[in-house]
């Protein structure tokens, strides 16, 4: 049973606050943003607890989503609960923002009065809620198409080479519903990367985790087939004998899918409700089927001037058409690091010394494959020692892969039925983001 539920921003400025039973005052707010600013951890701990009252919360859209429940009350339900929520505001809003969720504050209300009756959950299901909200979204950001700004997200379409633009998916489900609205599904194969890379270059570690999400603007749609890879396997016992195989270890899907031909032909069905949904997750562990994209060459020394000196080679190894985007380097320099000087390989590369954080970012906009850039990084550092040079790394990388996926993941099809009267657009996207990707030195 929930007592209230409120948005912050991460200034802690309320955005939203619905109190559903009386049983706490409005002061919570405060006391919970007080307690969450007090730890010292980055990530602060899911459920806090003042007196009687459990303080449940979770970070989407750079917000706290919060809610308040008693003792007798399931946190896990609760944290589901939120997170089902969250996304219901990014379907009705298109976007999850401060900004979305002020301009929308009187339409966040309503679907809090449909979702949640004196304390107690009704439903989360836009398609349900479609039927009971009236208020309309303002977009935060107007529709363009001929907004390319964010194109580096998306992939290509399955039939011919398209790339939709980057508001397309981040409008409120309601425009479809609109006289003359776009009829349009968005397929996105989302793949996370953790690698480590030990000093000698071998791989230590890999982990990948995948899914493929759906977001549907169809406002009539029986089933929706999407085709996979003929040769995907799931674990080695199912590799199927033929083709260049895309493995993985674990495969789960979403409750609505239908899986009577995906041993045979490696298709899923399903009835797409209007909104964004999760349709499979995998994962696979310690068997990357391709290179590392991402190797470094570095020479770390001591110059006559006592100052520290690095020479950082940094090589892509994806295929020669593609290239990595929004790709930072952050290695960490020894405490009394005091200032840097440096010589970039390439004009539109950056780097800055953080002295807060003990660390030099290494900024590169575009990283094309098959190309090596290289830095050599001049520190300054009072009372330099042999074990101070010990401190420098582990690198870290943060980049993004667009129209790639490292399984090999692809949809050969995406097909509606029963076809639809009025033209339609699909579109598949492909994106690998690091999650965490450790290079040792």
């Amino acid at each position: 049973m929930i007592s209230q539920v409120f948005i912050l921003s991460s200034q802690g400025d309320h955005l939203i606050y619905k109190d559903f039973r009386g049983e706490a005052g409005s002061d919570v707010v405060g006391v919970f943003y007080e307690k969450v600013t007090a730890l010292t951890g980055d990530q602060p701990p899911v459920v806090m607890t003042l007196r009687d009252l459990h303080f449940i919360h979770v970070r989407q859209g750079g917000l706290y989503w919060v809610a308040t429940a008693t003792a007798d009350s399931s946190p896990f339900t609760v944290i589901e609960f939120l997170n089902r929520f969250s996304a219901l505001v990014k379907d009705y809003c298109g976007s999850l923002s401060e900004k979305s969720v002020q301009m929308n504050f009187a339409l966040i209300y309503e679907l809090l009065d449909e979702v949640v009756d004196y304390g107690y959950i009704q439903t989360t299901s836009s398609d349900v809620l479609k039927n009971f909200i009236q208020t309309e979204a303002v977009s935060s950001r107007p529709f363009s198409l001929f907004d390319l700004s964010n194109v580096g997200l998306f992939g290509a379409e399955t039939q011919q080479s398209k790339v939709a633009p980057s508001s397309a998916a981040t409008r409120p489900i309601q425009s479809s519903r609109e006289q003359g609205g776009k009829s349009e599904i968005f397929v996105d194969v989302i793949e996370r990367m953790s690698v480590v890379i030990g000093s000698n270059g071998v791989l230590m570690k890999a982990d990948i985790e995948g899914e493929i999400r759906v977001k549907c603007y169809m406002p009539s749609c029986s089933e929706m087939r999407i085709g996979l890879n003929e040769e995907f396997s799931i674990g080695k016992s199912q590799l199927r004998g033929y083709g260049a195989a895309v493995r993985v270890d674990e495969c789960s899907f979403n409750q609505a899918v239908r899986l009577d031909e995906f041993d045979s032909n490696r298709i899923l069905r399903l009835c797409p409700s209007q909104g964004e949904q999760t349709v499979m997750q995998y994962q696979l562990s310690d068997d990357l089927p391709s290179a590392p994209p991402f190797r470094l060459f570095p020479t770390i020394e001591r110059d006559s001037g006592g100052r520290l000196l690095m020479h950082l080679k940094l090589r892509c190894d994806l295929p020669p058409k593609s290239a990595a985007i929004n790709v930072c380097a952050t290695i960490p320099v020894p405490k009394g690091s005091v200032s840097l000087s440096q010589e970039l390989s390439s004009p539109d590369q950056s780097s800055e010394l953080k002295l807060q954080n003990r660390a030099i970012d290494w900024t590169i906009p575009r990283f094309p494959g098959g190309t090596q850039l290289s830095a050599l990084f001049k520190l300054e550092v009072s009372g330099l020692s042999p074990s101070s040079m010990l401190e420098v790394g582990p690198v870290g990388l943060v980049f993004e892969l667009p129209q790639l996926t490292v399984t090999g993941l692809q949809i050969r099809f995406l097909r509606l039925s029963p076809v639809q009267p009025g033209p339609s657009q699909r579109w598949v996207r492909y994106v690998t983001h690091s999650d965490s990707y450790i290079i040792r030195l």
